[in-house]
This record gives structure tokens, C-alpha cells and sequence, in this order.
């Protein structure tokens, strides 16, 4: 069922976030991550085989640990955002958004008249009819959260109109596909790369929309924080998992190797 989207409310607050992206689907791994104390996860569909049933339960862990969740669709079609917000998503990341249209017709498909053309179904998403159908609406339209992804050279040159899109509420850096549409293909860190990053940074400020970074080098995160950047993806749960996991088991290898 709808509750208040904690993830609008610290942002609208001014506090910072810390989020993580969810590459291995499997509830138990949400739950983990909501107990771990991050403030919002992003449900993967866009590069992860998630079957319907299994993303609905991960959405079930997410809102019973009380972890905003939202999902990464695999495009910005109308019928990738239906299925993730009647599922109970708290809010869509829609991938390579390039244009003002690109943004347009994603929020027209997250958000109910006036503001949008979603499609309307009851279900899970109104504890089945706990909330009516019209309250619904209303309540839908001011907690599901639109981010986009800028990830392509033509989101960075359209960044200010696709900005002007009414119903954007985050921007999200894509540096790894960016690096490659600006012909620096893995180079995340590539001043060019950078450069663009930092340019629709500054656009999300001086429209008030926020921008979330994803730190990948020490010292980005502080930096970020110093030219106000208040949200923050911190990787995926894969990477952070194998890293746990290589250092636990290096740690044992090393204590033996020092004691043959």
C-alpha cells in the first residue's frame, strides 16, 4: 500500500541521502540492505533478469523494512512504468533520457490526470482498497518520484530543457555509458566525462532539481557534498558484496600464510 515517500521528504528537507543499487534480485537481499541503514534502494531492470513476481516481493521487503524503493526501467515506454508503479514502486529511474520528450513521456506515464496519463489499476498499491481509487490518485502523484538518467552527450546538451519538464524530481549521473557516448568508452573518470557530469550538476542546482552522484574515486564524495550535492548512490550491491567477500576470506589467507 501507498505510504509517504521518506526519500521526497529528506530531500525536500535538505538532508543527504545514501543509496544503493540492487543488481542480485532477491527480497532477502532488499531487507538486508534496508537493515544496513541505507536511506533508498534501486530496484534493477534495465541490465537485470527480474521476473515480475520477484520484483513485486522485493518491493514487498523494501516497504516492509520502510526502504523507499524505486526501479530502474528498462526503457521509458509507458508499460515498463505501469508495471513498476502498480508493482508498488516508489518511484521510476528512467534510462537515457536524451530530450525534453524523452522526460515528457515519462512523467506522463507515472503520474495520473491532471499531471500525467498512467494507467489506472487498484491492487496492492491501495491495500486494496484501504485507500479509495480517487485518493489514491492524488496521494500517487505527489509521493511516486520521476528521476532521470543522464547518460548520453544529447541528455548533457538537453539538460536544461529536459530541467524545464515539469514532474522531474532527481537527476541521476550515468558516467560509464556517458564515457562511452563521448567516446571514452569505461573511462568514468576522463576529464571530458567529468566535465560533462559537473555540467548538469550545475544545472540541477540552478533549476533546484536535485542531482544524485555516484562517488567512485576517494575524496568525490566530500567534493560532491561541498558543491551541495545532497544524494548519493554508493554502487550497486554486487560490487560491494564481492569486495566484503574477497576481503573476508583474503583476511584468513594472509593470517595463514603468516603462520605456515
Amino acid at each position: 500500500m501507498l505510504k509517504p515517500n521518506r526519500l521526497r521528504q529528506k530531500l525536500s528537507g535538505g538532508g543527504a541521502v545514501h543509496g544503493l543499487l540492487n543488481s542480485m534480485p532477491c527480497a532477502l537481499m532488499v531487507e538486508m540492505i534496508a537493515c544496513a541503514g541505507y536511506d533508498f534502494v534501486i530496484l534493477d531492470t534495465e541490465h537485470v533478469c527480474v521476473n515480475p513476481e520477484t520484483l513485486e516481493h522485493m518491493l514487498r521487503a523494501a516497504e516492509c523494512a520502510g526502504l523507499p524503493a524505486l526501479v530502474r526501467v528498462p526503457a521509458g515506454g509507458g508499460a515498463d512504468i505501469t508495471r513498476a508503479l502498480d508493482a508498488g514502486a516508489m518511484g521510476v529511474v528512467v534510462p537515457h533520457v536524451c530530450t525534453a520528450d524523452d522526460a515528457r513521456a515519462a512523467v506522463q506515464a507515472s503520474r495520473y490526470h491532471p499531471l500525467g496519463r498512467r494507467g489506472i489499476s487498484g491492487g496492492r498499491t491501495t491495500g486494496f482498497g484501504a485507500i479509495p481509487l480517487t485518493d489514491y490518485f492524488g496521494q500517487a502523484n505527489r509521493e511516486i518520484m520521476v528521476v532521470a538518467m543522464i547518460e548520453d552527450a544529447q541528455g548533457v546538451e538537453n539538460i536544461d530543457s529536459i530541467l524545464s519538464v515539469p514532474g522531474i524530481d532527481m537527476v541521476l549521473e550515468g558516467a560509464i555509458d556517458l564515457s562511452q557516448s563521448l567516446g571514452h568508452p569505461g573511462l568514468a573518470q576522463h576529464p571530458q566525462v567529468q566535465a560533462a557530469i559537473g555540467r548538469v550538476a550545475d544545472a540541477c542546482r540552478a533549476r533546484q532539481v536535485p542531482f544524485c552522484a555516484i562517488p567512485r574515486e576517494a575524496g568525490q564524495h566530500a567534493a560532491w557534498l561541498a558543491r551541495g550535492v545532497r544524494a548519493f548512490l554508493l554502487g550497486d550491491d554486487r560490487g560491494v558484496s564481492f569486495r566484503a567477500l574477497k576481503a573476508h576470506v583474503g583476511a584468513y589467507r594472509d593470517a595463514t600464510a603468516s603462520n605456515p
